[in-house]
């Protein structure tokens, strides 16, 4: 920790001189050792994807998923702490339901989007709490409206994207999903695409194992969240594999 930062990062409630609150960018680091997790919006429908890191082999093979459904048509994946994560999930839950009880109707992305971005925003003004050490994609597929997606950060900034990344290889993943021509990419092409990309930004040195998660929200669904068909899995983990082995092969030459 440089000098700069001395006494300025006990609390999320204090600036340092230089205009930093420490404990969000501490929080920010909680989520670059998570796993990567991207999002991608194509022309009908959303795509999110895991890279769940497997610390044990003891582990069940569901144990730590990092995929929710929040409501009927919308998902969350979350990277980051995932304790946090939980937190998170079971808050915009409980928003979903209290605007579902409300107005007899499902919750827009946009709203629940601003509601837990406003969340995140309030665990950064007091010293009783802590930012939360997670980001999370909320993505969503209606009639109306279309495909959306949305990142939320620790701070509790917010944005719409087309495609986004976060998590250890983020930047990598970022370079991927930014030579693709997301708005014409139908949710079969998304899903064999964000294969490919986990399994390339994995790093198999540092992290051995891991598993893919995989979940959709799209016309094919009917506008339900919910895991990819298990011959569209089996076909993006092929495709991983295969995307990886010709890596290897190109670095051999």
């Amino acid at each position: 920790m440089s000098s700069i930062g001395t006494g300025y990062d006990l609390s999320a409630s204090q600036f340092s001189p230089d205009g930093r609150v420490f404990q969000i960018e501490y929080a920010g680091k909680a989520v670059e050792n998570s796993g990567t997790v991207i999002g991608l919006r194509g022309k009908d429908g959303v795509v999110l994807a895991v890279e769940k890191l497997i610390t044990s082999k003891l582990y069940e093979p569901d144990c730590g998923t990092r995929v929710f459904t929040i409501d009927t048509s919308i998902g969350m994946a979350i990277s980051g702490m995932i304790t946090d994560g939980r937190a998170v999930v079971d808050i915009a839950r409980q928003e979903a339901a209290s605007y579902r009880q409300q107005n007899n109707r499902a919750i827009p992305l946009k709203q629940l989007n601003d509601r837990l971005s406003s969340y995140f925003h309030a665990y950064t003004l007091y010293s009783a709490v802590r930012p939360f050490g997670v980001s999370v994609i909320l993505a969503s597929w209606s009639e109306e409206k279309g495909p959306e997606m949305y990142m939320i950060d620790p701070s509790g900034v917010s944005c719409g994207y087309f495609g986004c990344a976060v998590g250890k290889a983020k930047q990598t993943a970022k370079t991927e999903i930014e030579k693709l021509k997301l708005s014409e990419m139908s949710v079969k092409d998304l899903v064999l695409t964000a294969g490919k990309i986990i399994y390339q930004v994995h790093d198999e040195l540092k992290d051995k194992d891991f598993k893919l998660e995989l979940s959709w929200v799209c016309q094919d669904s009917k506008g339900v969240h919910k895991a990819v068909p298990a011959e569209v899995y089996a076909a993006a983990n092929r495709a991983g594999q295969e995307a990886v082995d010709e890596d290897d092969s190109d670095n051999e030459i």
